[in-house]
């Protein structure tokens, strides 16, 4: 009778051991994705500044749109990640460029 009551207490430890390590595994997964689509946004700023500085300095002018930037400069980036905000204020003024990450949907809605 002991050695069951002993074989259950260890079997439920393992299992609250196993469940803990599960969650922290889970939750350092989620902390990982969020530093990684950081790091790429910051990446995607850089890059679409880098182009806007290179048009105006071969071209004298800022790009009027994003599309000229993605097609004559080779931009590229996940839009289902990233949204991008293009406002031009005029040929000799920096156009204001705002990236924005998409909220993901929930797992019923990708499933769906």
């Amino acid at each position: 009778m002991r050695k069951n009551r002993k074989k259950g207490k260890e079997l439920i430890i393992t299992l609250i051991v196993s469940a803990g390590l599960l969650v922290f595994l889970l939750i350092s997964v989620d902390y990982t994705r969020k530093g990684n689509v950081a790091r790429q946004k910051e990446s995607l700023e850089k890059a679409i500044q880098r182009d806007i500085t290179y048009s105006y300095a071969t071209t004298g002018s800022y790009p009027k749109t994003l599309d000229y930037i993605e097609r004559v400069y080779g931009l590229s980036y996940d839009t289902d990640l990233f949204s991008i905000e293009y406002e031009v204020r005029g040929s000799k003024i920096p156009p204001i460029v705002t990236v924005n990450v998409i909220e993901e949907k929930n797992d019923n809605e990708k499933t769906n």
